[in-house]
């Protein structure tokens, strides 16, 4: 049996079944006219049938030309019926374009919809795939294919491959269109090169090359990006960077400029904040900056000045954060807390530990069980909170695309412990006020809310690392 004819016995009982979820990723929509990657001045055709080699040419392209206005107009059943007609004799079109198959992926997709038949599902995501391999002999070149397999099944079918042979994909694409990867790549590529580089999988020197094509592709993209595809652009730069910065918690992976750039202008404003200022040295000093650089001599000078830390249990402990050794530093605190019989000092030993893991290692769950111990030590003290739902908050990227309903959610719980922090300490009042006003306007808003049959006032569970229930609140 043929390729064509196995998708037609497919598609022959598609539309007898009825109705399952659909993914909501918003990275990225099916193109409806792909570009195919052959040169049109060079008129090179696929060198599968086209319109001109079917048996009645006019017919072929006629039909091609009524499926697509039916598929505009939502009349599924009408297109699938021409569309197999001008598959069988003309799937490579004009010879210049892929569309074809693209909307038979688009039907395949639709008809998942629509049943909730397990064998049926597999059986369509298998002619779906078999479409890709098609475009790929019918118009070779170009990462396309490999990138949009890897995102469907990233987003729609993670059974399908493992997660390194996703990345794989991905990688294939960037590696075949570099600078002109196409944007949905770039957030599930920087969610895998991550996980993967965590998990031992992937060697520092690649890691380090492809987080920096990421970067790059991004620039270019929000450089020349026009009009729509600008908010496109806009949710991976939300995203993909947040993602990456795990990798500031490697040694020697990033140069000192790298830290310098990010970390120094915060120091610049806040010269008087000492929690800043142990920050930024200790990440100056973690990326083996030199200590004779003017800016790094500036910053040593307000520190000596400002934030020496005071003798007693505890100096060792500021001794090792000061010099980047982390895991010592916790330690050190920890025996600190232990010895000392200041409870304010004690309580915040203990927020220190939780903003090194938050910080520094990047641990979001253990940060925030130091952050409530902190609170446990000196009761009526916000700024526990207040770090807690500035975490909830920064969330978005890491339990979602960076935009949308599963990275806006995050706000509810941040906004829970900003009001926790302000009831149970009103010094915090007007710091919490603050950050509540910035990240309402990021809630979902009422349409979200609704088309999810909630309401506004209901409890709702936000998953991710979160791991709290939440009340819904929208920003309209």
């Amino acid at each position: 049996m043929t390729t064509r004819n196995l998708i037609f016995s497919v598609l022959a009982i598609a539309f007898l079944f009825a109705c399952t979820p659909k993914t909501t990723e918003p990275v990225v929509e099916t193109p409806q006219e792909p570009v195919t990657t052959t040169p049109e001045e060079e008129e090179e055709l696929s060198p599968c049938p086209k319109f001109s080699d079917a048996p009645d040419p006019n017919q072929a392209e006629n039909n091609y030309v009524i499926y697509r206005d039916f598929l505009r107009a939502g009349d599924w059943e009408g297109a699938h019926k021409l569309w197999k007609e001008v598959y069988e004799v003309a799937p490579a079109a004009d010879g210049r374009r892929n569309t074809v198959f693209a909307d038979g992926i688009a039907f395949y997709e639709y008809f998942i919809t629509q049943t909730r038949d397990t064998v049926l599902q597999q059986s369509y995501v298998d002619t779906i795939f078999t479409l890709y391999d098609e475009i790929d002999r019918c118009y070779p070149g170009g990462g396309y294919v490999p990138a949009r397999k890897g995102f469907d099944i990233f987003y729609k079918y993670p059974n399908r491959a493992s997660k390194k042979e996703i990345y794989n994909l991905f990688k294939e694409a960037i590696d075949t269109d570099s600078l002109k990867t196409p944007d949905f790549v770039l957030n599930p590529f920087s969610a895998l090169l991550v996980e993967l580089y965590d998990a031992g999988e992937i060697e520092k020197e690649e890691a380090y090359y492809y987080q920096d094509m990421v970067r790059k592709i991004l620039a270019k993209g929000l450089a020349e990006c026009k009009g729509e595809y600008c908010d496109r652009w806009a949710i991976i730069k939300e995203y993909a960077p947040a993602r990456l910065e795990y990798f500031e918690t490697v040694k020697g992976f990033y140069s000192c400029e790298y830290y310098m750039e990010k970390y120094y202008p915060e120091f610049e404003a806040n010269q008087e904040d000492c929690d800043i200022v142990r920050t930024v040295y200790s990440r100056l000093k973690f990326a083996e900056c030199a200590e004779d650089d003017e800016r790094f001599r500036e910053l040593i000078r307000i520190g000596n000045e400002n934030c020496a830390p005071e003798p007693g249990p505890a100096e060792i402990a500021f001794e090792h954060l000061k010099n980047a050794r982390y895991p010592e530093a916790i330690e050190a605190f920890k025996i600190a807390i232990e010895e000392e019989e200041d409870i304010e000092k004690q309580a915040r030993y203990t927020l220190l530990i939780a903003k090194i893991y938050q910080v520094h290692l990047r641990s979001f769950s253990k940060a925030r069980t130091w952050a409530l111990k902190a609170a446990e030590v000196r009761s009526g003290w916000g700024e526990p909170y207040i770090l807690i739902g500035r975490m909830y908050a920064s969330s978005g990227p890491l339990c979602g695309p960076g935009r949308g309903w599963d990275s806006q959610i995050v706000t509810w719980p941040a906004i829970d412990m900003w009001q926790k922090a302000k009831r149970v300490d009103p010094s915090v009042k007007a710091e919490a006020d603050k950050w509540i006003g910035r990240y309402r306007q990021y809630m979902p808003n009422r349409e979200d809310v609704f088309i999810r049959n909630l309401k506004a006032g209901q409890t709702f569970f936000v998953g991710c690392w979160i791991q709290r229930s939440t009340i819904i609140r929208t920003a309209d």
